[in-house]
């Protein structure tokens, strides 16, 4: 591959955005909950569900791949084993205008193992690197890596320095690391989320080993004095999951001015009345109101009015006819109790 290339992608203002990112979380991550995160911060990269290779190309489902512009800078997660059927699904998403293609080798799920992707990946590191090569041959636009540590009775410190060796190799500047084992073996997904423990700093000492490359961390991290102390500790990015889904005011409404150096805290309430012609938008295209409130329960968690609000949309927006009304009913509320 050529110096151009590398260089390229070395320099795209993505780099950047990364410094925080919402991680791909399956039935989350959906476009409704992303334009409500873009809303709340401007600068974070978000993060498509991971979508599988064999789905754009054989099943011809290119649904999966719309999006709104204003959730740019967006990235698009992709599950697969194929080179072949990876780069052309890769090819698929950058020409439906994504950021970045990112290759899914951290989840643990059957679904996927029996897939023979995703954290099972981490298995075949020779493997990633062809689906890496043949992924950047065919886009233009970055092509990155989400990993474990790990999986089952391999040794890290051994394991994780050779498969960054390789995707580096094959052309992969930029990678998040999930810093826990996945045992394919006896814990479940879920399981796979908490039980495994956390090791920060065998990712500190990768980012170190490999300079040169854009190390962004996930696992665990829940606040954003800790992403910016990993960030202060070397690491050119965080990613966070679900504290992002379900406290996302609390992560994402002050992250530009925190993370970025630039803009101002946004407000959750503002973030509502900005949703409500989006939601009109959606209903009227046929979706269900609350495929998008869904997204929306957490947005004042530990505020007052945070139980009626989830109570007005949970109980409410599953109801026929249920529009963006109800969603300013319990905004209404939720400001009347935060004036008390």
């Amino acid at each position: 591959m050529s110096d151009k290339i590398v260089e390229k992608q070395v320099n795209e203002p993505i780099w950047r955005s990364a410094r925080l990112s919402v991680a791909p979380m399956m039935d989350w991550t959906d476009r409704h909950c992303r334009y409500l995160h873009r809303l709340l911060s401007r600068e974070t990269l978000l993060y498509t569900e991971m979508v599988t290779a064999p789905a754009l190309v054989r099943g011809g489902a290119l649904h999966l791949l719309t999006f709104n512009p204003e959730e740019h800078p967006l990235a698009l997660q992709l599950g697969g084993s194929d080179p072949v059927e990876l780069a052309e699904a890769a090819r698929l998403g950058a020409e439906a205008g994504y950021d970045e293609i990112n290759l899914n080798c951290g989840c643990p799920s059957d679904r996927v193992q029996s897939g023979a992707f995703g954290a099972v990946l981490m298995q075949t590191p020779e493997l990633v690197a062809d689906c890496v090569a043949a992924m950047r041959e065919a886009v233009d636009v970055e092509v990155t890596v989400k990993c474990r540590i790990g999986v089952d009775e391999q040794d890290p410190e051994k394991v994780l320095p050779d498969f960054l060796e390789k995707i580096r190799a094959a052309g992969c500047n930029r990678v998040t690391i999930h810093a826990r084992k996945a045992w394919l073996q006896g814990l479940s997904p879920k399981e796979n989320r908490d039980i495994p423990p956390l090791d920060y700093d065998l990712v500190h000492r990768m980012k170190a080993a490999f300079a040169d490359m854009h190390v962004s961390i996930n696992g665990g991290i829940a606040t954003l004095d800790e992403a910016r102390s990993h960030l202060e500790r070397g690491l050119d990015g965080v990613m966070i999951g679900r504290a992002a889904y379900h406290q996302p005011a609390d992560i994402l409404c002050a992250a530009d001015l925190q993370i970025y150096g630039g803009g101002q805290v946004s407000d959750p309430a503002e973030a509502v009345r900005r949703m409500l012609p989006y939601i009109e938008a959606q209903l009227a295209g046929g979706a269900k109101l609350n495929q998008i409130t869904r997204h929306m329960l957490g947005l004042f968690a530990g505020k007052p009015g945070a139980r009626q609000w989830r109570r007005t949309l949970s109980e409410g927006a599953c109801r026929s006819g249920a529009g963006p009304e109800l969603v300013e009913q319990a905004l209404a509320e939720v400001t009347r109790q935060a004036a008390a």
